[in-house]
């Protein structure tokens, strides 16, 4: 594995290389995709306001979710090292102002393995997801036009630069290990060490969750210290939330906006196994069971 310095390294240099990294000019609006145009498999949620969220219990996400929904949204740099377009912005409205990520579904790569939808609209299923249950490891996140097209806006965190990532990971620590559980929930195919977010606050975040809800087993993560142990009571707790929404609250719905009907179906199982075998699973043993590179 990579030394320890390495995650924590390219986690400053991530918003340095954005500052300085000069957005490309905005596509001309008949080059961006049409908001409705998806095959029958496909959910990019074009056709509701905003996310589509219904309002968050946290006043301060409420307030950060109402920002990055109807605030103006100004591109400040592109960051370099993602994979497909993702820009570092600031967030403004009434006074307030905050920075986000933006990911325009037009600087989408396409995936041979999760060829329905969009990277974005799984992103917001993830938040979706995490709100639901009160995992609360995934960042106020919408799905909203910008600059270059329809596209998912996150807040951005700030993350503790005196926390060495690697050493994190391989740590653990209690917030980790929900988080290893709400991996196994929505199927995340990509929990790197730099997908994780610690505030000096406490609060630790992930981010990067566009390869997560495939119907298949793809759980690909740098979490496996848990693996075939109990689950702690937290974690069954955030699984019942999560059962019963899914069940019987809104979720299910919600989710149908942004994934396929097999790929909601899957999530309800996935969280019923967890639920009924109380134990953190192992990995796969026909796919990766580590994403490449780890950092």
């Amino acid at each position: 594995m990579a030394d320890a310095s390495a995650a924590s390294r390219a986690r400053r240099e991530r918003r340095a290389r954005a500052a300085r990294t000069p957005a490309p000019q905005a596509a001309p609006a008949d080059a961006q995709p049409d908001a409705g145009s998806q095959d029958a498999g496909s959910r990019d949620g074009g056709s509701q306001d905003a996310a589509g969220l219904s309002p968050a219990a946290n006043p301060d996400e409420a307030a950060s979710l109402q920002l990055l929904e109807t605030g103006t949204l100004e591109v400040q740099g592109r960051l370099v090292d993602a994979s497909n377009a993702t820009m570092y912005c600031t967030i403004s409205a009434d006074g307030a102002e905050a920075a986000c990520v933006y990911k325009p579904v037009a600087g989408e790569r396409p995936l041979w393995d999760f060829p329905d939808g969009t990277l974005a609209g799984r992103e917001i299923a993830a938040y979706l997801v995490s709100r639901a249950g009160g995992w609360n490891v995934v960042p106020p996140t919408v799905y909203r036009d910008g600059p270059f097209g329809p596209g998912m806006c996150q807040l951005w965190i700030d993350a503790d630069e005196t926390v060495d990532l690697v050493e994190l990971a391989r740590s653990g620590d209690a917030r980790l290990r929900q988080m290893a559980v709400f991996d196994a929930v929505v199927n995340n195919a990509d929990r790197k060490i730099g997908h994780l977010l610690p505030m000096a606050s406490g609060q630790l975040y992930g981010c990067d969750h566009g390869v997560c809800f495939s119907a298949e087993y793809k759980l690909r993560t740098v979490l496996w210290q848990w693996r075939g142990k109990k689950l702690t009571a937290a974690a069954v707790d955030a699984l019942r939330r999560s059962h019963e929404s899914l069940t019987s609250g809104d979720l299910a719905a919600e989710l149908h906006s942004w994934l396929t009907p097999a790929e909601v179906a899957a999530t309800v199982r996935r969280t019923e196994r967890l639920l009924a075998l109380q134990t953190h699973p192992y990995p796969p043993t026909d796919w990766p069971a580590v994403p490449w590179p780890p950092i």
